[in-house]
């Protein structure tokens, strides 16, 4: 039986960035029951960098250190964990502007259909709101 430290391990990804992630994935595993691991009584920085809002201020986090048994088993679920916290992320959604639609990021016709759509259903709840009322004040008379 090797035993080694979350720390080394989460040195061991190819992509640094990702660690908070794989150590959220780690735990997970362990509470499955996947293998053992151990809470140790000290805490370790995890390599990704964190970015402020609104500043260009970088800083880091600390966890707590886990100790675990490398098992073949685990070898297995960290290569399958750590091809898929290498793999590029899908980037969110595209912001709507005259760029994204001169690029054809965004289709504008589709755009068009969207925004018909919603002022009919705008003008259509103001046509029922209105004869709400328009009823409300002939009962009243």
């Amino acid at each position: 039986m090797t035993y080694k430290k979350l720390s080394e391990q989460v040195m061991e990804l190819s992509n640094p960035q990702r660690s908070d992630t794989f150590v959220k994935m780690f735990q997970e595993a362990v509470r499955e029951g996947k293998f053992d691991a151990t809470y140790m009584p000290e805490r370790f920085t995890m390599p990704k960098q964190f970015n402020r809002r609104g500043s260009t201020e970088t800083y880091q986090r600390d966890t707590r250190e886990m100790l675990f048994d490398e098992t073949p088993e685990f070898t297995e679920w960290f290569d399958g964990v750590n091809r898929e916290l290498a793999a590029a992320r899908k980037g969110g959604t595209v912001k709507l502007s005259v760029e994204a639609i001169e690029s054809g990021l965004i289709n504008f016709e589709d755009m068009v259909a969207e925004t018909r759509r919603k002022m009919q259903a705008s003008y259509e709840k103001g046509q029922a709101l209105g004869k709400g009322r328009a009823k409300a004040t002939k009962k009243k008379k």
